[in-house]
């Protein structure tokens, strides 16, 4: 059985060390705020807002909600865009996805204040990865990528030279995750995979990394994958369980393969809580640069 790479226990570090930076923060007069455009009562969304607002009380940071009816206007949603733009209390704020069928997401995300990018999926931010390969940068990352790297960062995996698959295009993680593999700092060799790629299954028996965020309940089963390879399990499916009557989250990756892999991230409890963190140290790390 491969290493169980614990998302939640890095998450609990990341999150301690972020509070003693807010800390510092405080004492030169400087407060922290993250800001959330909820549109809508879809249940995941607002699980996942609620949580947000949990970490940041958890930290200290400031928790400034913006929530906007199931009907809404684009004109409604983009004056709280505006509102969280020019209010100083907010460091940086994200606008909860997906929005009502309608509302232009892209559009609105386009409107959001770069330096504000709490997700860090702005067109400059992504347009500024991908210019500067090399040294530091200065603007926010995407959440989901980082916290996949600085998770097998933690477990000490070098992936300099690495064979890298990641499985699905979305913006989330598929098509930025990339960015950052092939930095200079990581540098590892990417290929892309969608539901035009022929031959998927060959790409993930060659890969020394899956990383599997498509949405299709597991998918990536035992046969696919290399013995010794690193699954890094991102898709979400919510799966009826016949044993327990309810509905369950189930990843991309088949259970059966952690016995064939030298690492593995569970899903649930393995990116998803790093990604959280990740939001958190983008706002503290905008809020270090008022400095």
């Amino acid at each position: 059985m491969g290493t169980r790479i614990d998302g939640k226990k890095m998450a609990a570090r990341t999150k301690a060390d972020l509070a003693k930076r807010v800390e510092l923060l405080k004492a030169r007069g400087i407060q922290p705020g993250l800001g959330t455009i909820l549109v809508g009562s879809d249940p995941g969304s607002v699980k996942y807002v609620a949580g947000k607002h949990a970490d940041c009380a958890e930290i200290g940071v400031n928790s400034i909600k913006r929530e906007l009816p199931e009907n809404a206007t684009f004109d409604q949603v983009v004056d709280a865009v505006r509102q969280l733009n020019a209010d100083p209390a907010c460091t940086g704020y994200i606008v909860q996805l997906p929005l009502p069928r309608g509302i232009d997401e892209n559009a609105i995300i386009d409107l959001i204040d770069p330096k504000k990018d709490a997700d860090g999926m702005h067109p400059y931010n992504l347009g500024e990865l991908v210019l500067h390969a090399r040294g530091d940068i200065a603007t926010p990352l995407p959440c989901t990528p980082r916290g996949v790297i600085e998770l097998l960062r933690a477990y000490d995996i070098d992936l300099d030279g690495k064979e890298v698959c990641v499985l699905g295009r979305g913006i989330t993680i598929g098509r930025t995750i990339g960015l950052l593999l092939t930095r200079k700092a990581v540098n590892a060799t990417v290929t892309l995979c969608h539901t035009g790629t022929k031959d998927v299954r060959e790409h993930m028996r060659r890969a020394d990394v899956i990383v599997a965020a498509m949405g299709v309940a597991g998918f990536v089963k035992p046969e696919d994958i290399k013995e010794g390879s690193i699954l890094v399990d991102v898709g979400v499916s919510r799966v009826f369980d016949e044993e327990s009557g309810r509905y369950k989250v189930k990843g991309d990756v088949d259970k059966a393969c952690y016995e064939k892999a030298l690492a593995y991230t569970p899903n649930p409890g393995g990116v998803g809580p790093m990604t959280r963190a990740m939001l958190l140290q983008n706002v503290v790390e905008m809020a270090e640069r008022q400095l």
